[in-house]
């Protein structure tokens, strides 16, 4: 690797659209370019990446209707599979995480969580539990059954929350003997679609991504006993949006003072800003996302950058964050056919 590159990231796709599958993608310090170095295409659909905390295994969902988890190790930077993908027992997953020695993914076909414990050697294990999501909504063709959307540990490591756009809804859980076990459901606004949703660095605050809407809602977490209150509701756009406006990831910035999120068909990031220790959140502006349905968002190692995967156009534009404002501006991109998730090691 090049001298100026001082880390790697890895871009998930649809090879089903055109994707490569994985593709490694060298980090440049100070400007935060990206440069493919390389593609990894062994598992199908692998839309969503986790990396462990040693940043040494890779996992990534197979988006596809029967649903696996794909081990990589990355200890040397290429992802090298770790055995055969393991079946999730649910259809479409969209999302994992690691959480209590296990892999979770969040199986929208299907509206369940799936929990596979990670062996010695960091491969995933035959299915240990299911939590099937039960609900509907009031949007007649994306409500009318569960959709888990994502599924992510809290601040605390205690809980695991999954979200699902199908109900309108938000369950805690935890694990019990490897399988999910829910200890609270807390519903969200009627026909809002909660896609995904994001702690503040505090640990005390969450905020619920409306894709139906597209909103913002912001929470208090009560990590001790598990509680998610929801207390304000603000809009992604300035106007209402005069076609599709599909929200899709939200991100916060490690001191708490901004939060980005991205909308698809309006093809936009907004900008807000945190105050009141974040509880209140001010849409500052909205910005191109710099192509065609931004699918993710992600900060860079270095807080100082942020990217969006841009399915439609095939590619992941990195922008440079004004320190004071917030404001991202298109620095560059990178050609990753149907891009749908970027991660960094």
């Amino acid at each position: 690797m090049d001298g100026t590159h001082a880390g790697l990231a890895y871009i998930g796709s649809f090879t089903a659209a055109g994707g490569r599958g994985i593709l490694t993608a060298g980090v440049e310090t100070e400007t935060g370019a990206l440069t493919v170095l390389s593609a990894t295409n062994t598992l199908p659909d692998p839309s969503y990446l986790v990396l462990s905390p040693r940043r040494d295994r890779l996992y990534a969902v197979s988006e596809t209707p029967e649903g696996a988890v794909g081990a990589f190790d990355v200890a040397e930077g290429q992802p090298r599979p770790l055995g055969a993908p393991g079946p999730v027992k649910g259809e479409g997953p969209t999302h994992l995480t690691l959480f209590d020695g296990h892999v979770l993914t969040a199986n929208y076909s299907s509206g369940s969580v799936s929990a596979l414990p990670v062996r010695g050697d960091g491969s995933p294990g035959p299915v240990s539990g299911v939590l099937g999501h039960r609900g509907s909504g009031p949007h007649p063709q994306r409500q009318q059954e569960p959709h888990a959307h994502q599924v992510l540990p809290d601040p605390s490591g205690r809980w695991a929350v999954s979200v699902d756009l199908g109900t309108d809804s938000v369950r805690v859980f935890s694990l019990r003997d490897g399988a999910p076990v829910v200890h609270r459901e807390i519903a969200m606004r009627p026909g809002s679609g909660p896609r995904h949703l994001a702690f503040h660095p505090d640990g005390r605050h969450v905020y619920v991504l409306n894709e139906l809407s597209p909103t913002l809602t912001v929470c208090r977490w009560e990590a001790a006993d598990g509680v998610l209150v929801a207390l304000s509701e603000t809009a992604l756009l300035p106007k209402a949006p005069k076609g599709d406006a599909y929200a899709s990831e939200v991100v916060v910035a490690p001191d708490g003072r901004f939060l980005w999120t991205a909308v698809r068909g309006e093809d936009v990031i907004s900008v807000f800003a945190l105050t009141n220790g974040g509880a209140a959140t001010r849409l500052v502006t909205t910005v191109p996302c710099g192509g065609a349905w931004p699918r993710d968002l992600a900060l860079g190692p270095s807080g100082r950058h942020l990217y969006a995967a841009n399915e439609h156009s095939g590619d992941v534009t990195w922008f440079a964050v004004d320190q004071e404002t917030g404001v991202p501006s298109r620095e560059g991109a990178v050609a990753a056919p149907a891009a749908s998730c970027v991660v960094f090691a």
